[in-house]
């Protein structure tokens, strides 16, 4: 829906099953695929899983992007082709970089899966800048000490990525990207972090923005250079996304993101007859699809 003021979209995320649950997905959107460098926006739960149950994300692959997953609560089990095994927590950030390939598989402990689990966060990619396509894959893990939190009158941020409110995150981005979480106390108001492009997505609670409401679930896209501040006059969690407008066009196929179609070809290809390197110790994956529904 487009908009006047402040606001250029708003985007209600289409609910996309993967299994054992259903997210909501707000990003790549008909009316817009990327906001800055981000190019896919997921938002999980809440969920809550009985005992025997839970997260079980088979190994996939990925090309030209970079994952990162950021949880308000439960635990996901990270595996990856380059050996890396890490549990993520709330306020804790994996960064995992693909490049030109990475493998990986999303899952829980035995311990979590026999106790049952909640989980409730965000899964986002960011496009990586057309000279790091074809990057080396790498991962890192930021505990949650590491990442930056103040309080401001009537809100309480966390500085995830980028830098926001005399505060930057040691976490290293591939471009310009602002990534931040705040929440709000009823009738706050916080002035937004300037950026080349911004995004504002209500993970609970409702806001306003200029003269415009936006509620729960919903990602409001500013007008580039737009100067704002959000209000929530019963308070609200939100998330702040974003960065510098990336170069080229990139095309998103399953889990790959190019600028080359050739290329996307290719990983097709090297998927389907076993040319990614695999998750150590994992036998299970998922198969390239047949086709990939919008």
């Amino acid at each position: 829906m487009e908009q006047t003021g402040l606001i250029e979209l708003l985007i209600e995320p289409a609910a996309k099953d993967l299994g054992e649950f259903t997210v909501r997905r707000a990003l790549p959107d008909k009316n817009r695929q990327r906001v800055g460098p981000f190019i896919f926006f997921d938002h999980m739960g809440p969920a809550e899983f009985s005992p025997g149950q839970g997260v079980n994300v088979r190994a996939h692959p990925h090309i030209g992007l970079a994952t990162i997953t950021y949880l308000f609560e439960g635990e996901i089990l990270h595996r990856d082709s380059l050996g890396y095994v890490q549990p993520i927590r709330p306020g804790e950030i994996n960064w995992m970089t693909a490049g030109k390939g990475i493998v990986h598989s999303e899952k829980v402990t035995p311990e979590i899966l026999a106790s049952g689990q909640k989980l409730h966060g965000l899964q986002t990619w960011v496009a990586l800048p057309l000279e790091q396509e074809e990057t080396d894959p790498r991962f890192e893990h930021y505990g949650a000490e590491a990442i930056p939190k103040l309080s401001l009158e009537g809100a309480r941020i966390t500085v995830v990525i980028g830098s926001a409110y005399g505060h930057t995150s040691p976490v290293q981005a591939a471009s310009e990207t602002l990534y931040v979480e705040a929440k709000l106390d009823e009738g706050a108001s916080l002035e937004l972090p300037p950026a080349e492009e911004i995004a504002v997505y209500v993970v609970d609670g409702s806001i306003e923005i200029g003269d415009e409401s936006v509620s729960r679930g919903v990602l409001a896209v500013l007008k580039d250079g737009a100067t704002a501040s959000v209000t929530a006059p019963g308070g609200a969690h939100i998330m702040i996304a974003g960065g510098d407008t990336l170069e080229g066009d990139r095309i998103i196929w399953w889990n790959f993101v190019s600028s080359s179609r050739e290329r996307l070809e290719q990983a097709k290809l090297d998927w389907q007859e076993g040319r990614f390197d695999e998750v150590p110790g994992e036998t299970e994956f998922i198969p390239l699809p047949e086709k990939v529904v919008a």
